[in-house]
């Protein structure tokens, strides 16, 4: 487990974006996947949108993935474990990086055929908390004719990173501008923040 974390971490520190292709385990990608579908099948996903509180609003024009928020309360056996392991992640990261992290949100997304979501960024103007962005993909086997591929803009150029299975993605929420690209199949993944405030 700590190998994944320190893969992350000096992808991080190295190229600013840190990667792990085998954070979660098949196993789990798979059971999280299945929650998402079942979630996907009772329309209990709802549309996603661009900021927060009193500034949220919906635009399809520049997003239109679908989102369904995570709950410890939930107790779902398999988002436990995914819990269990985030937590074991920040623990690593406040020991080694000392980054202060207090908490995190994440949720389900699923990008439907033809979806996208414009270049932006993770934290927004009003709330400073999210630290860290971390994606983690649900989509096994997938192709390159797929698309989806999350662009991310680096100071040194584009970044090209396709959503495969069990993959995860780190990066500062307030640094990097990123967009996901159209995608030609269903895509998934869960996607949260690692905050500095509770």
């Amino acid at each position: 487990m700590e190998s994944n974390f320190e893969e992350i971490i000096s992808g991080f520190l190295e190229k600013r974006v840190g990667i792990a292709n085998e954070f979660l385990s098949a196993d789990l990608a798979l059971h999280l996947k299945e929650n998402l579908l079942l979630l996907f099948e009772n329309k209990a996903m709802k549309e996603a949108g661009i900021g927060n509180g009193l500034l949220l609003s919906h635009d399809k024009k520049i997003r239109s993935d679908k989102i369904f928020w995570l709950e410890k309360k939930d107790n779902n056996p398999h988002e436990r474990i995914f819990f269990d392991l985030i937590d074991s992640f920040i623990l690593y990261l406040n020991r080694t990086c000392f980054t202060g992290i207090k908490s995190y949100e994440f949720h389900y997304a699923l990008y439907e055929k033809g979806a996208f979501y414009k270049k932006h960024l993770d934290q927004f103007k009003s709330d400073d908390g999210r630290a860290f962005s971390m994606i983690m993909y649900l989509n096994k086997g997938w192709l390159a004719k797929d698309g989806g591929e999350l662009k991310v803009y680096q100071e040194t150029g584009i970044q090209i990173i396709p959503p495969d299975n069990q993959k995860c993605i780190f990066f500062k929420s307030n640094e990097l501008e990123h967009e996901v690209l159209l995608t030609n199949v269903t895509r998934m993944s869960v996607t949260g923040w690692l905050k500095t405030s509770l």
